[in-house]
């Protein structure tokens, strides 16, 4: 892996790699890391967007540095909370991402990602974020 010198920014990719693995394994998937980082990727801009500002903002703040840069790419938080803000919708999100390879359990993908999340953020965050979340989305965390 390329260092840049830069202790914070090699440990952040490092972590990053990791993460990606630790979903890529939890989902039986080869480690690409291409699948397992659009995935990451498309559930924590949901997340995020179904959370005020205030609330996605602590949850960035436990993510490390890399990942944290990918969890605010492109966001708006004027325009959020989103609506509507059910499961289908957001489903919709994750399955809109992977149209040209579907998916072939969402529901599982998606939990593998709060189940990272789950074994790497504090318990009160993951506990806080739950419960901004309409209960069939809590259904999918671990």
């Amino acid at each position: 892996m390329a260092t840049t010198g830069i202790t914070a920014l090699d440990h952040s990719v490092q972590v990053a790699a990791e993460w990606l693995n630790e979903l890529s394994d939890r989902l039986d998937w080869p480690r690409d890391n291409r699948a397992s980082y659009l995935l990451l990727r498309t559930v924590l801009h949901a997340v995020r967007d179904w959370l005020n500002p205030d609330e996605a903002a602590d949850l960035a703040a436990q993510l490390p540095l890399l990942v944290r840069g990918v969890y605010y790419e492109g966001w708006n938080p004027s325009s959020t909370p989103v609506h509507p803000r059910s499961k289908t919708a957001f489903m919709e999100r994750i399955d809109k991402a992977f149209s040209k390879d579907s998916l072939a359990d969402p529901e599982a993908a998606v939990s593998a990602v709060f189940w990272l999340l789950d074994r790497h953020v504090s318990g009160g965050e993951i506990e806080q974020v739950r419960h901004a979340m309409r209960k069939e989305l809590r259904d999918l965390w671990p």
